[in-house]
């Protein structure tokens, strides 16, 4: 591999990260106070099974391997485009576990999705009825808790917090989002920055430096903002995914490493079922054949063909039996090729 490659996409954790180069003298960022990196077992959602699962098992190819490495060197967000089921997703927790990147920040997006969302969440209801009881607690010699107290980072928010190491941040599904959200997530991840208005105003009344504890993303323990301004020390780890069901503008493309998933083949399929089934090449190949056979006429993705198999298995049916029960579970994910469409 490249002497600047960190990840290898053999799924073995280690400290590569360490030996991540320098970023180029565009993308340096020097946020602070330093951030020392969260534990996995800080966030109860990052050792689920599930999450562990995905992580382990990935099966890499050479081309996304080679393109994770560009955008951890170049600090540039990777959009990964692809079919369903060609493992998008999954690949920011493969890279988080074999680098050790911590936790992985997930940030789902839908039509509705905003900046704001992402950044980081406010309570005004929370902080009306607070500043409700404010005299009540000032009369018990308790002056209660501030603004901060109503706050909460969201996933990119907590990203580009000034972490000594880069958190891994997906941002699942872009392509669903309305037109403005990719321009606007553009503009903060180029800055590596961002402010948060109602710390500002209640920083604005002090001369000093005012720095307010909130809660990160994944954690119930707060991290220092300074007069309500966030930059980051370490550019995390981005990855965008989109199904391509829509076109970004040509400046957000040109700030992206961008990665394209492919079907995979037979080769690729068998290390597949193997890192997650552990089902010998042979027992797999005939239902691995037959999902071969009607990709060639439709979509299909690979989970449905690890469903196929696991459950075959389990139920211990004769290849006839097993057929039929596949056919069924391999359904194609459109409808024109089921011959339902129009």
């Amino acid at each position: 591999m490249p002497h600047w490659s960190v990840y290898t996409g053999n799924s073995e954790p280690h400290d590569g990260i360490a030996r991540l180069p320098a970023p180029p003298p565009w993308r340096a960022f020097d946020g602070d106070p330093v951030v020392p990196p969260p534990r996995d077992a800080d966030d109860e959602a990052a050792v689920s099974p599930d999450r562990v699962h995905r992580a382990r098992s990935y099966v890499a190819t050479p081309e996304s391997v080679e393109l994770v490495n560009a955008a951890l060197v170049l600090r540039r967000p990777l959009l990964v485009t692809g079919p369903p089921g060609t493992g998008k997703s999954s690949l920011t927790y493969a890279v988080a576990r074999e680098l050790g990147l911590g936790p992985v920040l997930r940030w789902n997006i839908t039509s509705r999705s905003t900046l704001a969302d992402g950044l980081y969440q406010y309570d005004p209801l929370s902080r009306l009825y607070a500043a409700r009881q404010a005299a009540w607690r000032e009369r018990d010699g308790d002056a209660g808790g501030g603004i901060e107290d109503h706050l909460r980072l969201g996933p990119l928010g907590t990203a580009l917090l000034p972490y000594e190491r880069p958190r891994a941040l997906l941002v699942d599904e872009i392509d669903k989002s309305d037109l403005d959200l990719p321009n606007d997530l553009l503009n903060v991840l180029e800055e590596g920055q961002y402010e948060i208005p109602e710390l500002m105003r209640a920083a604005r009344h002090s001369a000093e430096d005012v720095t307010a504890g909130v809660l990160a993303d994944g954690s119930d323990d707060p991290v220092a903002v300074t007069r309500g301004r966030v930059r980051c020390r370490a550019f995390p780890f981005v990855v965008l995914t989109s199904n391509g069901e829509r076109e970004f503008p040509p400046a957000f493309l040109r700030r992206c490493v961008r990665l394209k998933l492919r079907r995979p083949g037979r080769e690729q399929l068998t290390e597949i079922v193997r890192a997650h089934l552990d089902t010998p090449p042979g027992e797999a190949e005939h239902l691995i054949d037959r999902f071969l056979t009607r990709a060639a006429d439709g979509e299909l993705a690979t989970d449905q063909l690890l469903n196929a198999l696991y459950l075959t298995g389990v139920a211990g049916l004769d290849a006839d039996s097993s057929d039929g029960l596949a056919e069924r579970l391999m359904p194609y994910l459109s409808a024109t090729a089921d011959g339902d469409g129009f």
